[in-house]
């Protein structure tokens, strides 16, 4: 099955942790390292993030057996601080990240295009994945 490359996808999160946090592990390379993969057999030796509006990020993402790696990068088009992040990848899709207070805690909302290649469904589990992954971290740390 492929998917139209217009099709967006959603995925969402509310993690346990005030918003001045919440940004600052969603944004810090020494924070990025920590959370930015889908599962525990991958990790990410490398982070840099220049977030601000026209500035650029990549992350480094690797099997920890060494099979396969790839990096996850694009430039910036909009970044309001504690409550959102527009961003284009490399193969010129866009992605906006919305952060919201609840209560004690942050919702964090990410909304992608969908590549052609993989099923929608496949592309929500690895991207929810990766956001479960962050709650995690953050809330632990």
């Amino acid at each position: 099955m492929t998917t139209d490359h217009k099709a967006t996808i959603t995925v969402e999160t509310t993690v346990d942790a005030p918003m001045e946090k919440v940004w600052a592990y969603w944004t810090e390379p020494q924070h990025i390292t920590e959370w930015s993969f889908a599962s525990d057999e991958w990790h990410a030796p490398k982070a840099e993030n220049d977030v601000r509006t026209g500035g650029a990020f990549l992350t480094r993402m690797e099997a920890k057996d060494g099979s396969f790696g790839f990096d996850f990068s694009g430039v910036y088009d909009e970044v309001r601080p504690h409550e959102l992040i527009a961003y284009t990848l490399g193969d010129g899709r866009k992605v906006t990240i919305t952060f919201s207070n609840q209560g004690n805690g942050t919702k964090v909302v990410e909304v992608f295009e969908a590549e052609g290649e993989n099923p929608i469904e496949m592309q929500q589990a690895g991207w929810q994945a990766f956001l479960d992954n962050f709650k995690k971290y953050c809330e632990a740390s």
